[in-house]
Formats: structure tokens, sequence, C-alpha cells
């Protein structure tokens, strides 16, 4: 059953297009989104069903055949990434309902929200590197209308210089994909795969390779490109700030993860290297900025940056523990930086401000918001048996199997780093005398924080469940042959 891997395209985009004769109907929206994100969480449930009993599942669109023809496909990392984005997609629009007022939905809102889990999915889905570009294009126009949804002056001037980044990073992606044209002659990733092997000027392959380091650096927030990031992602309301937190940083490191998997594998000394090396300073700055800030949405930012720093050292690695460590942590900050955007957020609509000293004693008037504060950070530090632990335990282990000891050694200091951060939120606005905050109905808000961090402890908790489907998913990233395969058979 093919069809399956269009599913979590065409539900999403159906969606939007129905939403755009809904717009002036609040209820109708918010109807329409909840079971259409009940929808693409069945399909994809389905789809990773599917894949893990019959293998890779690809789908040839006109039935034209790979590579000629537009293949989408889906392996166990791609149909793991999509149910993911479905649950997170659910869970902002639950949030969204009490965050996002009447005017604001008729201003679009839900559309722009459906377009964006559009592009996410086909990131994810596709088996070609130019639809790949075209489907980061569907993610980042609706970024942009949602960034600047308010129209607020900070938000005004934000969107202005995360446009500017883009279209840059744009820019390049094509210049990027023409120059791989030009040498392969395809643009398939399977027979990408196929031609590069077979390729004798491998040094243009590499330059080639690092033009796309730097533009899914730019995307993912890899050091030094992240410095977009802090301002962007401090404009927009706490419901875009978790969807944008959630999602797209995670489409670059996606984009690392299977290109240098299954095409750029000519250089892994020097190429896989270099990112390394990305990798570990992006650990550390982004820890520093943790460390250092007082607001709590830059605190949660920068836990981003440090996250996608220890993902993107797990990728170097190159080997398939490596990967299922990568894969494991990439899963479970998705989820959780996800729901720490919500308690941020749900902590700044209480307290009328992000900055801490301000407020306190959080835990008299709203405990259970506290506690959810004192789950994440030791979810997102990695502390066992919480979900961060294993992907991280993996990762380092790989390291130290290569015989590194300095990089592991940076990446395990930063989750102290990074729970000393998130329990500095804990402990100056949860604990203390009650000051500086409102009584405030937020009940709302609980069901998407709960959900989420119910679902990040049953993800440590439950590891030998989920651990079949994750390593399914490595060994086809350390085994390309699989995916190549899968994707060139009639």
């Amino acid at each position: 059953m093919t069809n399956a891997v269009i599913f979590p395209i065409a539900i999403p985009l159906t969606t939007a297009v129905i939403l755009i004769f809904c717009v002036q109907s609040w209820k109708a929206q918010k109807a329409v989104s909840v079971v259409s994100a009940s929808l693409l969480i069945a399909a994809s449930l389905w789809l990773v069903r599917l894949v893990h009993h019959e293998g890779v599942q690809k789908l040839d669109v006109g039935n034209w055949p790979a590579p000629f023809g537009i293949t989408l496909v889906s392996d166990m990392l791609s149909a793991l990434l999509v149910l993911t984005t479905s649950v997170i997609a659910l869970a902002c629009l639950l949030y969204s309902f009490f965050t996002i007022g009447a005017k604001q939905a008729s201003m679009y809102y839900y559309v722009f929200f459906q377009f964006l889990i559009v592009g996410v999915n086909g990131a994810f889905t596709t088996g070609d590197i130019f639809n790949l570009f075209v489907f980061y294009e569907v993610m980042l126009m609706s970024s942009y209308a949602l960034l600047v949804h308010g129209g607020t002056k900070i938000q005004l001037q934000e969107t202005m210089k995360y446009m500017v980044i883009n279209v840059f990073s744009s820019a390049l992606f094509v210049i990027a994909v023409g120059y791989l044209y030009a040498v392969t002659g395809t643009l398939n990733m399977a027979h990408l795969a196929v031609r590069i092997p077979q390729m004798e000027n491998t040094a243009v392959l590499t330059v080639i390779s690092l033009l796309f380091l730097i533009v899914f650096a730019l995307k993912g927030a890899l050091f030094p490109f992240y410095v977009w990031m802090p301002g962007a992602y401090a404009a927009p309301p706490a419901a875009v700030l978790a969807l944008f937190g959630g999602l797209l940083t995670k489409v670059g490191v996606y984009s690392i993860l299977r290109t240098f998997s299954l095409l750029f594998r000519q250089d892994i000394g020097y190429t896989h290297t270099i990112l390394a090396w990305l990798a570990v300073a992006t650990v550390v700055f982004g820890v520093i900025g943790a460390v250092a800030y007082r607001d709590m949405r830059q605190i949660a930012i920068y836990n981003i940056v440090a996250a996608v720093g220890v993902m993107a050292f797990g990728i170097s690695l190159m080997t398939e523990e490596s990967m299922e460590g990568t894969i494991f942590y990439l899963l479970q900050d998705m989820v959780m930086k996800t729901a720490l955007f919500f308690i941020v957020g749900a902590i700044a609509y209480v307290a009328g401000t992000n900055q801490l000293g301000r407020f306190s004693g959080l835990l008299g008037s709203y405990p259970l918001l506290g506690w959810a504060v004192l789950i994440s950070a030791l979810a997102l530090a990695g502390i066992p048996p919480f979900s961060g632990f294993i992907g991280k335990a993996l990762i380092i282990r790989a390291a130290f199997e290569q015989g590194q000891l300095a990089f592991p050694l940076i990446v395990l200091l930063s989750s102290l780093l990074v729970l000393y951060s998130v329990m500095k939120i804990f402990i100056q606005s949860c604990w203390g005398e009650a000051r500086g905050c409102e009584q405030k109905r937020i009940a709302p808000l609980y069901v998407p924080i709960v959900a989420l961090l119910s679902l990040a402890v049953l993800y440590g908790i439950g590891a030998e469940f989920v651990r079949p489907y994750i390593a399914q998913a490595a060994a086809t990233l350390a085994d390309p042959s699989v995916y190549i395969e899968s994707v060139l058979k009639e």
C-alpha cells in the first residue's frame, strides 16, 4: 500500500485548502483542525507499522519510475519523524485554541499552520533533493507568515532578518543543487547514492557537500550560523514558538543526517570531522547562552542550539550506534522542546513577563506548572530514566569506542549545564514567596503540556518497546543499500 506515503502530505494540504473557506468561523477552524490532526496521527501510525513489517515504502508520483520522476520515500526514520510531527501538530493546535484569539485565527493562522506541516512532512518524505528544496520553501513561507502574525514591531523587525537569512540560504541551496546535478546528472537521492561513489573527481563532490552543510547548518542552527535564531524565535506567540522549536531546526538536522549518511560518504575523514567540530562548538555556545540569560524564552532557545549540536555530533561519528542514539535523541528533543516552550509560555502568561527574578512562588498557585518545569529539566538534561538519557548515552559510548575523549566529555558536561539552566527557571520562578503572579485560568494549557511530558516519560521508560523501530531506522542509515534498492527497484 504505497499510497500511505502521500497521506502525511495530503492530509494537511487538503485541510489548509478547506480552512481557507472557514476563516470567518473560529469554531469551524478548530473542529476541522482537530479532525485533521487526529487523522494525520492515525495515518502516521499506519505508515510506521507498514514500514516496520514491509520495509521501505515509496510512491512514484504520476507513475514515473525513479529516478526519472518525483519519488516520495518513507523509511523508518522518515515515518518516525512524520509521526512525531503529527503529535506535535495536535499539541500545538490545542495550545493555540487557548492562546490565539478569534481575530488572529481569522487572519489565516490555521491555514499557514497546516501549510507549515505540509512543508515539514514533505521534507521528511521526499526522495528527491530538489523537492527537498521545494518543501523547505513551503515550510519557510508558512513560517514567515506565522512569525509576523500579530503584527507587533518586534515581530516585523525579526521577520525581516529571518527572511533575509533564509533567502540567502535558499539561494545557496539552489546553487548547491545545480552543481550536484551538473556533476552527477541526477537529483534522485537513491540514484545519487549510486552515482557519487562512481565519480573520480571527489574533490568537487567534497566542495558540494560543504555547500550543502552550510545550507543545512543555517536551517538547523549549527555554529556559527545559529545567530539568527535567538531574536527570531523570541518574537512570535508561545504557540508558534513551540511549533518552531519542535520542528523547524529538526528539518535541518534531518537533512544533514540523510545526506551525509546516504550521499556524501566519499571523504568522511574530512567532511565529518568538520561536522564534529561545528557540532561541539554549537554545544558549547548553546549551553553558554542557556546559562547566561535570565529570560526564560532565551534559555529555552539556547537549549535548542545545544541539542542541535549533540545531534550533529552523533551524525559525525557515522556508526550504527551513534545513528541510533541520534534518532533517539532527535525524537525526544522534538517533543521536549515543544513542551518546554508550552511551559515557558504558560508561566509568562500568569507572570506577565519572561524575566526571572520579577516573580516567584508559582508552586503555591500553580503546582502542576511548577512540577512540569522540574520534569522538563530532568528530561532535557538526560537524567535516567527520562528519554534524553538513552540517546546521549549511545552517542557518547559510540564516541568513546572510536577512541575520542574530549568531544564526548564536552557533550557530557553540557548535560549538567542544560540541567542547571532549566533548574534556574524552576528555582527562581517556582520557589519562594508568591509574588508577581496573577490568578488566571490556565487549565486548557495543561492538556498539551501534560500529554507531551507523559509521552516523553513513557518514551524513556518504554525504550525497549520503541528501540526495534529506531534500530531499524539506524540500520537503514548505516547500510544505504537498503534505501537504494527499495527506491530504484521496478
